[in-house]
């Protein structure tokens, strides 16, 4: 294939005829296909479903001398902590295990910004005259969305393959109203980067003019390598320790791509001092989270070793889906010069950047075709891609050969965007 820059104009018109007839075609198969989120397929859901049986008495409820049926242990099960401890690389001391859902512990903790401070906060947030956030785009829509919730300005920081623009991070920090970063440092949703030590080294190193800057360090896909093996990757509390700055993050993690998405056990890690004045904020909120579902989570997963091959299984699912995909536009796309993509190595998506100015009219073509995708626009600020290009692909829920049929319709879809917009139609 001749890349359509290349092509004369007649060439152009001939291949939109081509396009505009695949279309039709498409149109008239009537499908109803979903990339539009990040979800585990129902492959995943069966293989880990046997975690519903392994408290079957109750005995097994007992963590050491502990009911996890009853009150208490705000902060989690011993037990629960020292998993999760070993998977992220902390101290059992800073793990806070909460409910299911991660976004949950992020929204709580910007919320406690909002009414209450972070522990080095002059004073609430909302006290301040203006709150802003840094937000790497593309990035995942439901981190901007949560800052957007309360007011805040968002500030758009340029992704590059090793993580945040670091100089543009450092720029910002020096205006005193800007209280943190949004940050996905591994398999970053949507392009799947790995943040390199040099981003992480400057992340840590940081010196922001807030002094309660907060690093929200979303570590969604930690041991979710769909492709090699597991990729070893620093604690970002050690390396906030010791550069200085102990107290300026917080790190996410979940067992939603893991074991059952609707009914998994979320964490975060912090310092000491910010786990001591945050669990004496959350003690007013919450007696204490599903100990029951912890224990669970701890039985079945055991340590991190037996999780890691776990994720082996899950990778066996995975890698099928997502070689569909990059395969099919390394085929219909490449060639033609229309688009630009990442081959990630794990995560859950695949960053899909078309010719500027087409990506609404290419989902708004897909949606006509049956196939449907996350909005254009979803991975920046206010839902707003400047260049219009960024779609982010989704690949995990559906089976193989629905998934090929809806990548299928996908190429045809950005081509005939493309066309139009080189043709001026």
């Amino acid at each position: 294939m001749t890349a359509y820059a290349n092509r004369t104009a007649e060439q152009l018109r001939q291949e939109y005829e081509t396009v505009t007839r695949a279309f039709e075609e498409a149109k008239g198969r009537h499908l109803k296909l979903d990339m539009s989120r990040g979800k585990p397929g129902k492959a995943q859901l069966d293989l880990v479903s046997d975690i519903l049986t392994v408290l079957a008495k109750p005995e097994d409820c007992m963590d050491g001398s502990i009911d996890a049926r009853n009150y208490g242990e705000l902060s989690g099960l011993p037990s629960a902590k020292q998993l999760f401890a070993e998977i992220l690389g902390c101290k059992p001391q800073e793990i806070f295990v909460g409910g299911n859902a991660s976004l949950n512990l992020m929204y709580d903790i910007i919320s406690k910004g909002m009414t209450h401070g972070l522990l080095h906060s002059p004073r609430p947030w909302s006290q301040e005259k203006t709150v802003k956030f840094l937000c790497p785009a593309p990035g995942y829509d439901r981190h901007f969305k949560v800052t957007e919730s309360f007011g805040m300005e968002l500030i758009t920081i340029p992704m590059l393959e090793t993580g945040p623009d670091m100089d543009a991070v450092e720029k910002a920090v020096q205006d005193p109203a800007v209280k943190g970063i949004w940050c996905v440092p591994k398999y970053s949703n949507p392009q799947g980067y790995i943040y390199s030590d040099e981003t992480i080294d400057r992340l840590a190193a940081l010196k922001p003019a807030a002094p309660d800057f907060t690093i929200m360090w979303d570590n969604a896909y930690c041991i979710h390598e769909f492709d090699g093996d597991f990729v070893p990757f620093r604690d970002i509390l050690t390396v906030c320790r010791e550069a200085g700055n102990p107290d300026m993050v917080y790190e996410f993690a979940s067992t939603s791509k893991i074991t059952l998405p609707g009914a998994g056990v979320a964490v975060f890690a912090t310092s000491e001092a910010n786990m001591a004045y945050m669990c004496k904020l959350l003690t007013v909120e919450v007696i204490s989270y599903d100990k029951v579902n912890q224990l669970r989570h701890v039985r079945y997963l055991k340590d991190k070793a037996h999780t890691l091959a776990l994720m082996k299984k899950h990778a066996a699912i995975m890698k099928p889906k997502f070689d569909a995909v990059a395969d099919a536009l390394e085929r219909e796309i490449a060639p033609l010069g229309i688009g630009s993509w990442c081959r990630p190595k794990g995560g859950y998506f695949i960053s899909y950047d078309a010719m500027p100015g087409t990506a609404k009219r290419a989902l708004a073509l897909c949606k006509e075709a049956g196939v449907v995708m996350t909005g254009a626009g979803a991975t920046f600020p206010y839902g707003v891609d400047p260049d219009d290009s960024n779609i982010r692909i989704a690949p995990s829920l559906p089976p193989v050969e629905e998934l090929e049929a809806a990548i299928s319709v996908f190429c045809i879809c950005v081509r005939m965007a493309a066309l139009e917009k080189l043709l001026g139609k």
